[in-house]
């Protein structure tokens, strides 16, 4: 079908990738458990946005340039472990000043940020997808298994490809969406709880950074 080979096989490996935990999906968690569906959706369009991107780079090509180039790749890769580093300390810091305000009546609604329009969810989102050069590799090494090479037009598979690859995503997050704005009203009303999920979150950002300083191409 356009070009795409062995479609079930490719589902049943998208579901079990998109159930991986990683920092988009905890990010996007995050934010809707802090600031309900209406930002969750707005961290999960970044999300979205994101992938796309990766995806398009992917069938340009861009993967087997950062495979063949090891400057560029751990430039890529340090510059995205930097970034989740500083998210992570963010968010520490946020965790620490809900504990030592925990007798408090009131919740901070953002995490490490002076005010509710500082975070900009989706564009966070949006830098945390494209700072990961691992996610472009895995998409050419993913799709491509899928893409017949006798096909006279390519890039239609890899579009056919990444919209069910991306209406994946959008079932998943929306799950995700609203499991956070359940676990909000816990959070608003216990800070301990507030302060132990953001610590948890801060540290689960600082593995995912230090998972990808330590990989490869």
């Amino acid at each position: 079908m356009l070009g795409v080979t062995d479609l079930p096989t490719y589902l049943v490996g998208l579901v079990l990738i998109v159930l991986l935990p990683g920092p988009n999906s905890l990010y996007v968690l995050s934010v809707a458990a802090r600031r309900g569906v209406r930002t969750g959706y707005t961290a999960a369009a970044g999300v979205w946005c994101g992938d796309t991107v990766l995806m398009t780079l992917s069938a340009a090509g861009v993967a087997s340039l950062l495979q063949a180039n090891a400057v560029l790749f751990g430039t890529v890769k340090f510059a995205g472990a930097g970034y989740l580093t500083w998210l992570a300390i963010g968010m520490m810091r946020a965790a620490w000043g809900m504990w030592r305000s925990r007798h408090d009546k009131a919740v901070a609604d953002v995490v490490g940020e002076a005010g509710p329009g500082a975070e900009r969810p989706c564009r966070r989102a949006f830098v945390i997808s494209l700072l990961n050069p691992k996610a472009i590799l895995f998409f050419v090494a993913f799709f491509v298994q899928f893409v017949d090479p006798g096909y006279a037009y390519p890039a239609l598979s890899f579009v056919v490809l990444g919209g069910l690859a991306q209406v994946a995503s959008v079932l998943y997050l929306t799950l995700l969406i609203f499991t956070g704005t359940h676990l909000a009203s816990a959070f608003r009303r216990r800070k301990r709880l507030s302060a132990g999920a953001t610590s948890a979150a801060g540290a689960l950002f600082l593995g995912f950074a230090v998972k990808l300083s330590l990989s490869s191409a």
